[in-house]
Protein backbone atom coordinates (compact mmCIF):
# COMPACT_ATOMS: atom_id res chain seq x y z
CA UNK A 1 0.00 0.00 0.00
CA UNK A 2 1.26 3.50 -0.60
CA UNK A 3 0.43 5.08 2.83
CA UNK A 4 2.63 2.23 3.97
CA UNK A 5 5.51 4.04 2.13
CA UNK A 6 8.07 6.96 4.18
CA UNK A 7 9.54 9.52 2.96
CA UNK A 8 13.29 8.21 3.49
CA UNK A 9 14.20 9.14 0.25
CA UNK A 10 12.92 12.74 0.41
CA UNK A 11 15.54 15.36 -0.33
CA UNK A 12 13.93 18.50 1.46
CA UNK A 13 16.58 20.35 2.06
CA UNK A 14 20.35 20.92 1.25
CA UNK A 15 21.36 18.97 4.70
CA UNK A 16 19.04 16.44 3.87
CA UNK A 17 16.07 15.94 5.96
CA UNK A 18 15.13 13.32 8.91
CA UNK A 19 18.52 11.44 8.98
CA UNK A 20 19.77 9.33 11.32
CA UNK A 21 23.37 11.13 12.53
CA UNK A 22 24.25 8.30 15.07
CA UNK A 23 28.02 7.76 13.87
CA UNK A 24 28.13 10.30 11.52
CA UNK A 25 29.86 12.88 13.06
CA UNK A 26 30.96 15.64 11.55
CA UNK A 27 29.08 13.94 7.85
CA UNK A 28 26.85 15.57 5.63
CA UNK A 29 23.32 14.61 6.20
CA UNK A 30 22.54 14.24 2.52
CA UNK A 31 21.25 10.98 0.80
CA UNK A 32 18.48 8.41 2.12
CA UNK A 33 17.98 8.48 5.86
CA UNK A 34 18.26 4.93 7.80
CA UNK A 35 15.86 5.89 10.25
CA UNK A 36 13.09 8.41 9.83
CA UNK A 37 9.57 9.77 10.52
CA UNK A 38 7.39 7.10 9.50
CA UNK A 39 3.42 7.60 8.44
CA UNK A 40 1.55 5.79 11.23
CA UNK A 41 -1.08 8.20 12.03
CA UNK A 42 -4.68 6.82 10.47
CA UNK A 43 -7.62 8.76 9.26
CA UNK A 44 -9.39 8.44 12.26
CA UNK A 45 -6.50 9.92 14.40
CA UNK A 46 -6.28 12.88 12.03
CA UNK A 47 -9.75 13.21 12.47
CA UNK A 48 -10.07 13.29 15.64
CA UNK A 49 -7.31 15.21 16.56
CA UNK A 50 -8.59 18.06 13.86
CA UNK A 51 -11.76 17.74 15.77
CA UNK A 52 -11.05 17.24 19.51
CA UNK A 53 -7.32 17.08 19.86
CA UNK A 54 -7.08 20.93 21.27
CA UNK A 55 -10.60 21.21 22.94
CA UNK A 56 -8.84 21.37 26.27
CA UNK A 57 -8.63 23.26 29.52
CA UNK A 58 -8.87 26.65 27.64
CA UNK A 59 -12.32 26.34 27.27
CA UNK A 60 -13.09 24.60 30.21
CA UNK A 61 -11.18 25.90 32.97
CA UNK A 62 -9.95 29.24 31.06
CA UNK A 63 -13.84 30.62 30.62
CA UNK A 64 -13.67 30.52 33.75
CA UNK A 65 -11.41 34.47 33.99
CA UNK A 66 -12.92 35.63 30.33
CA UNK A 67 -16.74 35.02 31.78
CA UNK A 68 -15.11 37.49 34.77
CA UNK A 69 -13.12 39.66 32.49
CA UNK A 70 -15.92 40.51 29.58
CA UNK A 71 -19.43 39.28 31.29
CA UNK A 72 -21.33 36.50 28.87
CA UNK A 73 -22.11 38.92 26.23
CA UNK A 74 -18.68 40.14 26.05
CA UNK A 75 -17.29 36.18 26.23
CA UNK A 76 -19.24 35.17 23.52
CA UNK A 77 -18.31 37.97 21.11
CA UNK A 78 -14.45 37.41 22.52
CA UNK A 79 -14.84 33.39 21.04
CA UNK A 80 -16.70 34.73 17.80
CA UNK A 81 -14.22 36.89 16.62
CA UNK A 82 -11.17 34.75 17.69
CA UNK A 83 -13.17 32.00 15.90
CA UNK A 84 -13.19 34.18 12.56
CA UNK A 85 -9.33 34.50 13.18
CA UNK A 86 -8.63 30.65 13.37
CA UNK A 87 -10.83 29.63 10.43
CA UNK A 88 -9.49 32.09 8.38
CA UNK A 89 -5.42 30.66 9.24
CA UNK A 90 -6.43 26.88 9.00
CA UNK A 91 -7.54 27.50 5.54
CA UNK A 92 -4.61 29.08 4.69
CA UNK A 93 -2.74 26.35 6.90
CA UNK A 94 -5.08 23.71 4.90
CA UNK A 95 -4.26 24.90 1.21
CA UNK A 96 -0.44 24.57 1.59
CA UNK A 97 -0.45 21.65 3.73
CA UNK A 98 -2.96 19.53 1.75
CA UNK A 99 -0.51 20.18 -1.34
CA UNK A 100 2.59 19.63 0.20
CA UNK A 101 2.55 17.70 3.58
CA UNK A 102 5.44 17.29 4.70
CA UNK A 103 7.76 16.58 7.75
CA UNK A 104 8.06 20.10 9.92
CA UNK A 105 4.68 21.39 8.61
CA UNK A 106 4.60 25.29 8.94
CA UNK A 107 7.92 25.51 9.74
CA UNK A 108 9.40 23.54 6.44
CA UNK A 109 7.18 25.51 4.03
CA UNK A 110 8.09 29.16 5.79
CA UNK A 111 11.69 27.91 5.12
CA UNK A 112 10.42 27.29 1.46
CA UNK A 113 8.03 30.36 0.39
CA UNK A 114 9.21 33.21 3.01
CA UNK A 115 12.72 33.36 4.15
CA UNK A 116 15.15 30.31 5.83
CA UNK A 117 15.32 32.96 8.80
CA UNK A 118 11.24 33.35 9.15
CA UNK A 119 11.26 29.61 9.60
CA UNK A 120 14.11 29.58 12.24
CA UNK A 121 12.21 32.39 14.61
CA UNK A 122 9.07 30.87 13.65
CA UNK A 123 9.86 27.19 14.35
CA UNK A 124 11.89 28.31 17.81
CA UNK A 125 8.55 30.53 18.65
CA UNK A 126 6.64 27.50 18.05
CA UNK A 127 9.03 25.07 19.52
CA UNK A 128 8.76 26.78 23.26
CA UNK A 129 4.82 27.62 22.50
CA UNK A 130 4.25 23.78 22.94
CA UNK A 131 7.05 22.92 25.07
CA UNK A 132 6.01 25.00 28.28
CA UNK A 133 3.70 23.12 30.56
CA UNK A 134 0.39 25.23 30.86
CA UNK A 135 -1.74 21.98 30.71
CA UNK A 136 -0.05 20.11 33.74
CA UNK A 137 -0.61 22.91 35.86
CA UNK A 138 -4.49 23.27 34.80
CA UNK A 139 -4.13 19.39 35.58
CA UNK A 140 -2.72 20.16 38.65
CA UNK A 141 -5.61 23.23 39.55
CA UNK A 142 -8.54 20.97 38.65
CA UNK A 143 -7.26 17.49 41.05
CA UNK A 144 -7.32 20.45 43.87
CA UNK A 145 -11.23 20.45 43.49
CA UNK A 146 -11.25 17.01 45.11
CA UNK A 147 -8.00 17.52 47.37
CA UNK A 148 -6.59 20.78 48.05
CA UNK A 149 -4.02 19.32 50.93
CA UNK A 150 -1.79 17.36 48.87
CA UNK A 151 1.27 19.15 47.45
CA UNK A 152 0.67 20.11 43.90
CA UNK A 153 4.02 18.95 42.85
CA UNK A 154 2.40 15.10 43.25
CA UNK A 155 0.09 15.79 40.71
CA UNK A 156 2.74 17.58 38.37
CA UNK A 157 4.64 14.23 38.71
CA UNK A 158 2.16 12.00 37.66
CA UNK A 159 0.82 13.98 34.91
CA UNK A 160 4.23 14.40 33.48
CA UNK A 161 4.84 10.41 33.63
CA UNK A 162 1.79 9.69 31.56
CA UNK A 163 2.32 12.22 29.15
CA UNK A 164 5.83 11.16 28.60
CA UNK A 165 5.06 7.42 28.58
CA UNK A 166 2.61 8.00 26.10
CA UNK A 167 5.21 9.97 23.77
CA UNK A 168 8.19 7.57 23.89
CA UNK A 169 5.78 4.92 22.59
CA UNK A 170 6.08 6.59 19.55
CA UNK A 171 3.47 8.23 16.99
CA UNK A 172 0.67 5.22 16.32
CA UNK A 173 0.54 4.75 20.63
CA UNK A 174 0.08 8.76 20.37
CA UNK A 175 -2.67 8.60 17.27
CA UNK A 176 -4.33 6.47 19.72
CA UNK A 177 -4.32 7.95 22.98
CA UNK A 178 -5.61 11.20 20.97
CA UNK A 179 -8.00 9.15 19.60
CA UNK A 180 -9.64 7.82 22.66
CA UNK A 181 -8.98 11.15 25.23
CA UNK A 182 -10.18 13.40 21.76
CA UNK A 183 -13.33 11.33 21.67
CA UNK A 184 -13.77 12.00 25.68
CA UNK A 185 -12.98 15.52 25.08
CA UNK A 186 -16.08 15.32 22.26
CA UNK A 187 -18.60 13.53 24.35
CA UNK A 188 -18.05 15.57 27.71
CA UNK A 189 -18.29 19.31 25.63
CA UNK A 190 -21.33 17.96 23.49
CA UNK A 191 -23.03 16.37 26.92
CA UNK A 192 -22.15 19.89 28.43
CA UNK A 193 -23.72 21.43 26.26
CA UNK A 194 -26.92 19.71 26.14
CA UNK A 195 -27.10 19.34 29.53
CA UNK A 196 -26.53 23.09 29.87
CA UNK A 197 -29.78 23.86 28.21
CA UNK A 198 -31.99 21.54 29.83
CA UNK A 199 -30.36 23.23 33.44
CA UNK A 200 -31.08 26.41 31.75
CA UNK A 201 -34.65 25.91 31.26
CA UNK A 202 -35.14 24.42 34.65
CA UNK A 203 -34.59 21.07 34.30
CA UNK A 204 -31.98 20.45 37.08
CA UNK A 205 -33.01 19.16 40.58
CA UNK A 206 -33.82 22.85 41.91
CA UNK A 207 -36.11 23.52 39.17
CA UNK A 208 -35.02 26.87 38.82
CA UNK A 209 -35.05 27.90 35.30
CA UNK A 210 -32.49 30.54 34.49
CA UNK A 211 -33.05 31.88 31.14
CA UNK A 212 -31.38 34.83 30.20
CA UNK A 213 -31.46 36.14 34.13
CA UNK A 214 -27.55 36.96 34.15
CA UNK A 215 -27.53 38.65 30.90
CA UNK A 216 -29.42 41.38 33.15
CA UNK A 217 -27.78 40.90 36.39
CA UNK A 218 -25.01 40.98 36.55
CA UNK A 219 -25.39 42.28 33.06
CA UNK A 220 -24.13 41.44 29.69
CA UNK A 221 -20.79 42.91 30.08
CA UNK A 222 -18.39 43.36 32.85
CA UNK A 223 -16.85 46.69 33.55
CA UNK A 224 -13.52 46.18 33.10
CA UNK A 225 -11.37 46.97 36.44
CA UNK A 226 -14.38 49.36 37.14
CA UNK A 227 -14.22 51.67 34.58
CA UNK A 228 -17.53 52.76 33.93
CA UNK A 229 -19.17 52.82 30.18
CA UNK A 230 -18.59 51.95 26.80
CA UNK A 231 -14.72 52.02 27.74
CA UNK A 232 -14.77 49.71 30.34
CA UNK A 233 -17.17 47.38 28.45
CA UNK A 234 -14.82 47.29 25.73
CA UNK A 235 -11.49 47.04 27.77
CA UNK A 236 -13.63 43.80 29.80
CA UNK A 237 -13.99 42.09 25.77
CA UNK A 238 -10.48 42.93 24.73
CA UNK A 239 -9.45 41.09 27.74
CA UNK A 240 -11.66 37.79 26.70
CA UNK A 241 -9.36 37.95 23.56
CA UNK A 242 -6.15 36.43 24.79
CA UNK A 243 -7.47 33.62 26.93
CA UNK A 244 -9.49 33.16 23.92
CA UNK A 245 -6.49 32.46 21.27
CA UNK A 246 -5.16 29.78 24.31
CA UNK A 247 -8.59 28.14 23.97
CA UNK A 248 -7.83 27.84 20.34
CA UNK A 249 -4.40 27.35 20.48
CA UNK A 250 -3.26 23.98 18.69
CA UNK A 251 -5.54 24.26 15.84
CA UNK A 252 -2.75 23.86 13.72
CA UNK A 253 -1.18 20.61 14.99
CA UNK A 254 -3.13 19.00 11.92
CA UNK A 255 -0.04 20.33 10.15
CA UNK A 256 2.91 18.95 12.15
CA UNK A 257 1.15 15.58 12.06
CA UNK A 258 0.73 15.85 8.15
CA UNK A 259 4.10 14.53 8.00
CA UNK A 260 3.54 11.17 9.80
CA UNK A 261 -0.33 10.75 8.48
CA UNK A 262 -1.12 8.11 6.16
CA UNK A 263 -3.19 9.03 2.30
CA UNK A 264 -2.32 12.97 3.98
CA UNK A 265 -3.61 14.44 0.40
CA UNK A 266 -6.97 12.41 1.45
CA UNK A 267 -7.20 13.21 5.20
CA UNK A 268 -5.96 16.80 5.51
CA UNK A 269 -8.63 18.54 3.43
CA UNK A 270 -11.64 16.69 4.87
CA UNK A 271 -9.66 17.25 8.09
CA UNK A 272 -9.49 21.21 7.35
CA UNK A 273 -13.07 21.22 6.53
CA UNK A 274 -14.35 20.24 9.80
CA UNK A 275 -12.55 23.13 11.01
CA UNK A 276 -16.08 25.54 10.86
CA UNK A 277 -18.11 22.77 13.43
CA UNK A 278 -15.47 22.65 16.15
CA UNK A 279 -15.82 26.42 16.14
CA UNK A 280 -19.23 27.16 15.70
CA UNK A 281 -20.85 23.59 18.55
CA UNK A 282 -17.57 23.47 20.44
CA UNK A 283 -16.32 26.77 21.19
CA UNK A 284 -19.30 29.35 20.37
CA UNK A 285 -22.08 27.00 21.82
CA UNK A 286 -19.89 25.82 24.85
CA UNK A 287 -19.42 29.54 25.86
CA UNK A 288 -22.75 30.79 24.90
CA UNK A 289 -24.16 28.02 27.60
CA UNK A 290 -21.37 29.47 30.36
CA UNK A 291 -22.63 32.39 30.04
CA UNK A 292 -26.32 31.73 30.93
CA UNK A 293 -25.66 29.45 33.49
CA UNK A 294 -22.93 31.16 35.35
CA UNK A 295 -22.99 35.01 36.98
CA UNK A 296 -19.98 36.59 35.89
CA UNK A 297 -19.34 37.85 39.33
CA UNK A 298 -18.92 34.36 40.61
CA UNK A 299 -15.78 34.23 43.38
CA UNK A 300 -14.92 31.07 42.27
CA UNK A 301 -14.44 32.24 38.42
CA UNK A 302 -11.44 33.68 39.81
CA UNK A 303 -8.47 31.23 38.86
CA UNK A 304 -5.90 32.82 40.94
CA UNK A 305 -7.58 31.97 44.11
CA UNK A 306 -5.55 28.37 43.42
CA UNK A 307 -9.39 26.47 43.85
CA UNK A 308 -10.97 27.92 40.90
CA UNK A 309 -13.79 25.93 39.04
CA UNK A 310 -14.48 25.25 35.74
CA UNK A 311 -17.73 27.38 34.91
CA UNK A 312 -19.56 24.09 33.63
CA UNK A 313 -18.53 22.34 37.28
CA UNK A 314 -20.00 25.81 39.06
CA UNK A 315 -23.15 25.31 36.84
CA UNK A 316 -23.65 21.77 37.74
CA UNK A 317 -23.22 22.13 41.61
CA UNK A 318 -25.69 25.23 41.46
CA UNK A 319 -28.41 23.37 39.81
CA UNK A 320 -27.75 20.84 42.75
CA UNK A 321 -27.08 17.63 40.55
CA UNK A 322 -24.92 14.92 43.00
CA UNK A 323 -22.39 12.94 41.89
CA UNK A 324 -21.85 14.64 38.21
CA UNK A 325 -19.60 17.84 38.90
CA UNK A 326 -16.78 15.00 40.11
CA UNK A 327 -17.58 13.18 37.38
CA UNK A 328 -17.29 16.16 34.91
CA UNK A 329 -14.31 16.93 36.79
CA UNK A 330 -12.56 13.67 35.74
CA UNK A 331 -13.16 13.90 32.14
CA UNK A 332 -11.77 17.77 32.36
CA UNK A 333 -8.72 15.96 33.85
CA UNK A 334 -8.34 13.34 31.07
CA UNK A 335 -8.35 16.64 28.30
CA UNK A 336 -5.64 18.49 30.16
CA UNK A 337 -3.50 14.94 29.98
CA UNK A 338 -4.47 14.85 26.26
CA UNK A 339 -3.51 18.32 25.72
CA UNK A 340 -0.39 17.76 27.46
CA UNK A 341 0.36 14.82 25.51
CA UNK A 342 -0.29 16.87 22.18
CA UNK A 343 1.99 19.91 23.56
CA UNK A 344 4.87 17.20 23.58
CA UNK A 345 4.28 15.45 20.26
CA UNK A 346 3.86 18.84 18.30
CA UNK A 347 7.11 20.49 20.26
CA UNK A 348 9.38 17.61 19.93
CA UNK A 349 8.19 17.35 15.68
CA UNK A 350 8.82 20.94 15.62
CA UNK A 351 12.61 20.75 16.99
CA UNK A 352 12.85 17.91 14.90
CA UNK A 353 12.19 19.93 12.14
CA UNK A 354 14.59 22.60 12.96
CA UNK A 355 16.86 20.33 13.42
CA UNK A 356 16.30 18.79 9.72
CA UNK A 357 16.50 22.91 8.44
CA UNK A 358 20.11 23.28 10.29
CA UNK A 359 18.48 25.19 13.03
CA UNK A 360 19.28 22.89 15.80
CA UNK A 361 21.93 20.58 16.63
CA UNK A 362 21.85 17.37 14.79
CA UNK A 363 21.05 15.27 18.02
CA UNK A 364 17.52 16.11 17.58
CA UNK A 365 17.46 13.93 14.23
CA UNK A 366 17.60 11.07 15.65
CA UNK A 367 14.76 8.37 15.50
CA UNK A 368 14.33 4.77 16.57
CA UNK A 369 14.04 2.20 14.17
CA UNK A 370 10.31 2.72 14.18
CA UNK A 371 10.48 6.16 13.63
CA UNK A 372 10.23 7.62 17.40
CA UNK A 373 12.50 11.33 17.79
CA UNK A 374 13.22 9.87 21.24
CA UNK A 375 16.31 12.45 21.94
CA UNK A 376 13.51 15.50 20.75
CA UNK A 377 10.95 13.99 22.74
CA UNK A 378 13.40 14.05 25.97
CA UNK A 379 14.70 17.13 25.72
CA UNK A 380 11.25 18.62 24.85
CA UNK A 381 9.80 17.03 28.43
CA UNK A 382 12.88 18.61 30.49
CA UNK A 383 10.63 21.61 29.87
CA UNK A 384 7.44 20.58 31.33
CA UNK A 385 9.26 20.63 34.61
CA UNK A 386 7.80 24.30 34.48
CA UNK A 387 4.65 23.49 35.78
CA UNK A 388 6.37 22.62 39.28
CA UNK A 389 6.03 26.66 39.46
CA UNK A 390 2.54 25.78 40.60
CA UNK A 391 3.74 24.32 43.36
CA UNK A 392 5.18 27.38 45.12
CA UNK A 393 3.42 29.74 43.15
CA UNK A 394 -0.14 28.10 43.31
CA UNK A 395 -1.51 26.34 40.23
CA UNK A 396 -4.19 29.14 39.54
CA UNK A 397 -1.48 31.36 38.98
CA UNK A 398 0.98 29.76 37.18
CA UNK A 399 -1.80 28.79 35.08
CA UNK A 400 -2.18 32.17 34.15
CA UNK A 401 0.78 32.87 33.44
CA UNK A 402 1.86 30.10 31.42
CA UNK A 403 -1.30 30.07 29.19
CA UNK A 404 -0.32 34.49 28.37
CA UNK A 405 3.17 32.75 27.09
CA UNK A 406 1.15 30.17 25.34
CA UNK A 407 -1.53 32.38 23.43
CA UNK A 408 1.06 35.26 22.13
CA UNK A 409 3.50 32.62 20.76
CA UNK A 410 0.31 30.74 19.32
CA UNK A 411 -0.98 33.79 17.79
CA UNK A 412 3.01 34.39 16.70
CA UNK A 413 2.65 30.87 14.78
CA UNK A 414 -0.70 32.01 13.01
CA UNK A 415 1.33 35.31 12.35
CA UNK A 416 3.75 33.19 10.64
CA UNK A 417 1.29 30.79 8.66
CA UNK A 418 -0.52 33.63 6.83
CA UNK A 419 3.05 35.38 6.24
CA UNK A 420 3.97 32.68 4.72
CA UNK A 421 0.09 31.92 2.76
CA UNK A 422 0.75 35.26 1.60
CA UNK A 423 4.28 34.12 -0.30
CA UNK A 424 2.73 31.17 -0.85
CA UNK A 425 -0.13 32.60 -2.75
CA UNK A 426 1.52 35.02 -4.79
CA UNK A 427 4.35 32.28 -5.67
CA UNK A 428 1.50 30.52 -7.07
CA UNK A 429 0.15 33.35 -9.29
CA UNK A 430 3.71 34.67 -10.41
CA UNK A 431 4.19 31.04 -11.83
CA UNK A 432 0.53 30.57 -13.19
CA UNK A 433 -0.23 27.72 -11.14
CA UNK A 434 -3.90 27.06 -10.70
CA UNK A 435 -5.44 27.40 -7.31
CA UNK A 436 -7.96 25.25 -8.55
CA UNK A 437 -6.16 21.93 -9.00
CA UNK A 438 -4.93 21.90 -5.47
CA UNK A 439 -5.95 19.09 -3.17
CA UNK A 440 -7.52 22.18 -1.30
CA UNK A 441 -8.56 25.89 -2.12
CA UNK A 442 -11.45 28.38 -0.86
CA UNK A 443 -11.97 31.56 -3.02
CA UNK A 444 -11.80 33.92 0.52
CA UNK A 445 -7.94 34.08 -0.39
CA UNK A 446 -5.96 36.32 0.07
CA UNK A 447 -8.34 38.00 2.15
CA UNK A 448 -8.56 35.66 4.39
CA UNK A 449 -4.72 35.48 5.13
CA UNK A 450 -4.57 39.05 5.17
CA UNK A 451 -7.12 38.90 8.01
CA UNK A 452 -5.11 36.82 9.96
CA UNK A 453 -2.15 38.72 9.57
CA UNK A 454 -3.50 42.16 10.80
CA UNK A 455 -5.63 40.68 13.84
CA UNK A 456 -2.86 38.24 15.39
CA UNK A 457 0.08 40.79 15.28
CA UNK A 458 -2.78 43.64 16.90
CA UNK A 459 -4.06 41.41 19.46
CA UNK A 460 -0.16 40.22 20.57
CA UNK A 461 0.75 44.22 20.65
CA UNK A 462 -1.98 44.62 22.91
CA UNK A 463 -2.11 41.48 24.94
CA UNK A 464 -0.97 42.89 27.79
CA UNK A 465 -2.40 46.41 28.11
CA UNK A 466 -4.50 45.52 31.39
CA UNK A 467 -0.85 46.29 33.44
CA UNK A 468 -0.63 50.31 32.27
CA UNK A 469 -4.06 50.70 33.82
CA UNK A 470 -3.82 53.00 37.08
CA UNK A 471 -2.31 51.04 39.90
CA UNK A 472 -2.54 47.86 38.18
CA UNK A 473 1.27 47.08 37.41
CA UNK A 474 2.41 43.51 37.58
CA UNK A 475 5.73 42.37 36.37
CA UNK A 476 4.99 38.62 35.77
CA UNK A 477 2.14 39.59 33.69
CA UNK A 478 3.94 42.16 31.63
CA UNK A 479 6.65 39.81 31.24
CA UNK A 480 4.61 36.68 30.14
CA UNK A 481 2.59 38.67 27.54
CA UNK A 482 5.86 40.48 25.85
CA UNK A 483 8.97 38.38 25.99
CA UNK A 484 7.82 36.09 23.48
CA UNK A 485 6.65 39.28 20.98
CA UNK A 486 9.86 40.79 21.59
CA UNK A 487 11.91 37.35 21.18
CA UNK A 488 10.01 37.10 17.38
CA UNK A 489 11.89 39.98 15.56
CA UNK A 490 14.62 39.34 17.77
CA UNK A 491 14.84 35.94 16.26
CA UNK A 492 14.05 36.96 12.48
CA UNK A 493 16.74 39.45 12.57
CA UNK A 494 19.02 37.84 13.89
CA UNK A 495 19.01 35.11 11.98
CA UNK A 496 19.03 36.74 9.19
CA UNK A 497 22.54 38.60 9.82
CA UNK A 498 24.01 34.90 10.89
CA UNK A 499 23.28 33.28 8.03
CA UNK A 500 23.05 35.95 5.37
CA UNK A 501 19.60 34.96 4.15
CA UNK A 502 17.10 36.80 2.16
CA UNK A 503 13.13 36.71 1.27
CA UNK A 504 13.37 34.06 -1.18
CA UNK A 505 11.42 35.46 -4.52
CA UNK A 506 8.17 34.31 -6.01
CA UNK A 507 9.28 33.40 -9.07
CA UNK A 508 11.74 31.52 -7.74
CA UNK A 509 9.91 29.24 -4.97
CA UNK A 510 10.02 25.56 -5.25
CA UNK A 511 6.79 23.75 -5.73
CA UNK A 512 8.05 20.54 -7.36
CA UNK A 513 10.07 19.07 -5.03
CA UNK A 514 8.38 16.26 -2.75
CA UNK A 515 5.94 15.92 -4.73
CA UNK A 516 6.92 12.31 -6.14
CA UNK A 517 6.94 11.06 -2.73
CA UNK A 518 3.53 12.69 -1.56
CA UNK A 519 1.86 11.29 -4.52
CA UNK A 520 2.93 8.05 -3.68
CA UNK A 521 1.75 8.28 0.00
CA UNK A 522 -1.69 8.77 -1.86
CA UNK A 523 -4.20 6.06 -2.39
CA UNK A 524 -7.84 5.59 -3.24
CA UNK A 525 -10.05 5.25 -0.23
CA UNK A 526 -12.04 1.60 -0.86
CA UNK A 527 -15.40 2.13 -1.30
CA UNK A 528 -17.81 1.40 1.54
CA UNK A 529 -19.39 -1.94 2.17
CA UNK A 530 -22.21 -1.05 3.92
CA UNK A 531 -23.87 1.73 5.52
CA UNK A 532 -22.49 1.51 8.53
CA UNK A 533 -18.79 1.51 7.00
CA UNK A 534 -20.13 4.60 4.78
CA UNK A 535 -21.32 6.89 8.18
CA UNK A 536 -17.73 5.94 9.67
CA UNK A 537 -15.84 7.19 6.31
CA UNK A 538 -18.41 10.31 6.24
CA UNK A 539 -17.52 10.79 10.57
CA UNK A 540 -13.41 9.97 10.33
Amino acid sequence: MGAEKTDATADHTSKGEFSDVSGHDGESLQGPSRYTLQRKLKNRHIAMISIGGVIGTGLFVGTANSLSYGGPIGLLLGYIVMGTIVYCVMISLGEMVAYLPIPGGHIKLAERFVDPAFSFAMGWNYWYDWAIGSEIAAAALLINYWNYTVNDSVWVVICLAVVVAINMLGAGAYGEAEFIFASIKVITITGLIILGIIIDLGGGPNRDRIGFRYWKNPGPFVQYNGIQGAKGRFLGWWAVLIQAAFSFIGTEIVAIAAGEAKNPRHTLPKAIRRVYIRILLFYIGGTLVIGLLVPSNNPLLVLNSGTAQSPFVIAIETAGIRFLPSIINACLLTSAWSNSSSSLYTASRAIHGLAASGNAPKIFLRTTRNGLPYVAVLFTAIFSFLAFMAVSKGAGSVFNWLSDMTSVAGLMTWFGISVTYLRFYKGMQVQGIDRKTLPYYTNLQPYAAWWGVVSTITICFFSGWSVFLEGNWNTATFVTNYVLFITWPILYFGARLYYGTKPIAAADMDFKRDIAEIVADSYEEPPPKNKMEAFWQWLM
